[in-house]
């Protein structure tokens, strides 16, 4: 199992070790002990799962209170997923990274605490299951704008997106002021 760096610091993409063969694969999807020593430490409190069809875009969703931290992977079909800085005071604020996610590479992505996430559908349908840190809490969830142009994102969608009335109607990060995050380094 890799534990891969990103341009955001905390931002991880895991490249888990497969063993095919003639009956299909094996992998390992979560072992605490290793995903601790890479600096993803728990606990897990909610596992959610999602079924989208192409051209669906989730996000991007962060929590004020109850934040969250995801460890995401792609059962079937593919995503583009995207963490996105949005602690006050980072020295990467409002930046982004993306990477795919697909049942074909298996990799994961973690995204800690401090970052907003979201993620579009590339495939005919996708399903995603993912870990979180803390509950769900919609009276605390953030929307920011999927298409935010301080932000910036480069999703790989031919025409409009699929969103729901919630992600239509997201903030600029520049609109959310103190619900945002601190960054502590």
């Amino acid at each position: 199992m890799q534990f891969q760096t990103t341009a955001l610091d905390g931002v991880l993409v895991i490249e888990p070790r497969v063993f095919r063969d003639d009956r299909g694969f094996f992998l390992e999807t979560f072992h605490a002990g290793r995903y601790r020593e890479a600096g993803i430490d728990g606990p897990f409190v909610q596992d959610n799962h999602s079924r989208s069809t192409r051209g669906t875009l989730r996000g991007l969703h962060a929590q004020w209170q109850h934040p969250q931290g995801k460890l995401l992977r792609v059962v079937e079909g593919e995503i583009f997923d995207v963490a996105v800085d949005i602690r006050r005071g980072s020295p990467t604020f409002g930046r982004w990274v993306g990477v795919t996610l697909s049942a074909e590479n298996f990799r994961q992505i973690w995204v800690p605490v401090g970052f907003a996430h979201g993620f579009c559908v590339t495939s005919d349908i996708a399903q995603v299951e993912y870990k979180c840190t803390d509950i769900y809490d919609p009276e605390h969830e953030l929307r920011v704008l999927w298409n935010d142009p301080d932000i910036g994102i480069e999703w790989p969608l031919a025409g409009e997106p699929l969103l729901s009335p919630k992600d239509r109607d997201g903030t600029r990060l520049a609109d959310l002021g103190d619900l945002l995050p601190v960054y502590r380094p």
